[in-house]
Parts: structure tokens; sequence; C-alpha cells
């Protein structure tokens, strides 16, 4: 179990890792309100990986951190990159519901909770996702349409403010 949530520590910083490479190509692509909803969840993936971080400690485990995966650099449009972000957030959901499998199966009731709160918060991240990959579906190449979303992408507010 130690091992699996040390793989999952990685697995959350690597989206944070992702996250703040998509924003960076929004931002060079003078989308600002993507790039700024995309670094608030590049933080977000950072508290996930430090909940796991913070667990193992307080059950007296043993972190061990491992190499990052460097993220792509380039991506495509806005609305290609919404859809690369909900195709991870599910990788990261199938990822959880093995912890879970696994916990389960080893008898480990103690990190059922924790679990319990990912598997929640996944329904809640790749829900957002996909609603983001919808509108711009329907937004299109329309210049205004992908303003507009651009700016409501930039008045998300962080979970931690």
């Amino acid at each position: 179990m130690e091992k699996a949530i040390n793989d999952q520590i990685n697995m959350e910083l690597y989206s944070a890792y992702l996250y703040l490479s998509m924003s960076a190509h929004c931002e060079a692509a003078n989308l600002p309100g993507a790039a700024k909803w995309l670094r608030q969840q590049a933080k977000e993936e950072v508290v996930h990986a430090m909940k796991f971080f913070e667990f193992v400690n307080d059950r007296e485990g043993h972190v061990v951190l491992a190499a990052i995966d460097k993220p792509p650099a380039e991506f495509g449009s806005l609305r290609e990159i919404f859809e690369q972000a909900l195709a991870h957030e599910r990788k990261v959901t199938q990822s959880i519901h093995k912890l879970h499998g696994l916990a389960t199966g080893e008898g480990d009731i103690a990190s059922l909770p924790l679990l319990q709160w990912f598997v929640s918060e996944q329904i809640e991240e790749e829900k957002t996702a996909g609603q983001l990959v919808e509108q711009l579906k329907r937004a299109g190449s329309e210049g205004a349409a992908l303003l507009f979303l651009d700016r409501q992408l930039g008045e998300r507010v962080s979970k931690s403010d």
C-alpha cells in the first residue's frame, strides 16, 4: 500500500507539472484566463499530493519521492488542452480506484476514508473538465466565444483562497 501511495504522490505531482505546462502554453497563446485556471489546477494537484504525503507520514510510513516525468511543452487548441486534461483526470481516477481496491483487498481500513475523499474529488475533476470540453466544442473557432470562455476561466477562485 505504501509503495502504491508513493506512486500516487508522483502522479499527483506530475499532474501539477502537466497543468503548469498547459498554463505556460496558454500564456504564450495570449489566453490569460485559461492560464490562470490551469495554474490554480496545478496548485490543487500539489495539495492532493500533500494529502497523500501527510497520510503516509501520519502512519509512520516512508515517503519516497521519485523523478517526475517531463510533461509535454506544446499543445494544440484550447479545446485540445482541455481534452487532454479530461483524459488525464480519467487516468488519475483509474489510479485512485486501483488504490481503493488494493486497500480494500488488504483490509487497510485506515486508508479508505482518504481514498473515498479522492473518489469524490475525481468525480468533480472529470465533471469540470468535461463541461469545459463541451463548452469549447460549442464555441468552435469563434473568436468572441473563445475570448468569453477565457475571461470566465480567469474568474476561477481557488479552493484555498
